[in-house]
């Protein structure tokens, strides 16, 4: 069971800026800032010379200028892409950030961070380790570190072993029915969810064990507080214009 708090908002910006910008870049989280959220989520994973940068797919073909899979490409040939201009013309020129520049410009604004490790094929434990150590060097004496989350429980578990003080949280689309033992296993503070998945009575369970809950991609002001009265902590949302915060309670 967890006995470590939740700092985290309840309102949690979706890939930095949710459908206001393109997805995990530096725009995006300029946009959460915009519509006054202090906590954000972006996905992490290696560049071949094994700089943590941010992008969701395998491939650049969806959210860039660039094709095929980036776990080819080394951070110098990265920064070439343009991964702003697939969402219209004002974001134009706008560049696959490095966990460094993101960690820089969440601190210099209070903006507290979930990072999703999102390993390449093959790379799970190792970008597992080398997001964690990244993590905790990159915000080391920050008052609320980051929370590591992640689908794949090999890179969870190595980030655990390389950088045990670091908050982790273990993301699912189905809630499985071993999911006390997998918590506790790599001593999480909260689970992740797909909102669809989650019942009144999971969530219940999962809050009496000591949990924290953050449910995924909720879109509706009206689910959002139904979520909220089950007792989940935190909401990951692509619509900043409608979940706005302090206004779901």
């Amino acid at each position: 069971m967890s006995d470590r708090t939740w700092p985290y908002a309840a309102l949690v910006a979706h890939r930095g800026g949710g459908v206001m910008a393109p997805e995990n870049t530096l725009a995006g989280f300029r946009e959460g800032v915009r519509y006054g959220y202090r906590a954000a989520e972006c996905d992490v994973k290696l560049s071949a010379d094994n700089v943590c940068f941010l992008l969701h797919d395998d491939t650049l073909d969806r959210t860039s200028d660039a094709r095929g899979p980036a776990a080819g490409k080394t951070m110098a040939e990265l920064a070439c892409v343009d991964a702003g201009g697939w969402r219209g013309a004002a974001f134009a020129g706008e560049a696959l950030p490095t966990l460094h520049q993101v960690a820089a410009w969440c601190r210099a604004q209070d903006m507290l961070l979930n990072i999703e490790i999102k390993p390449c094929p093959g790379r799970d434990e190792e970008t597992g380790r080398r997001v964690a150590h990244e993590a905790a060097r990159l915000w080391q004496g920050a008052t609320i570190a980051p929370l590591l989350s992640s689908f794949s429980d090999s890179a969870l578990r190595a980030a655990q072993a390389a950088e045990p003080q670091l908050p982790r949280a273990f993301l699912v689309e189905t809630i499985p029915a071993d999911w006390q033992r997998l918590l506790r296993e790599m001593d999480c503070i909260a689970l992740h969810c797909d909102h669809e998945t989650l019942t009144r009575e999971l969530a219940a369970d999962i809050k009496a064990a000591g949990y924290q809950l953050l449910c995924y991609t909720v879109n509706s002001v009206e689910r959002a507080r139904e979520l909220r009265s089950w007792g989940v902590d935190s909401v990951c949302t692509d619509r900043l214009d409608l979940l706005q915060p302090g206004k779901l309670d």
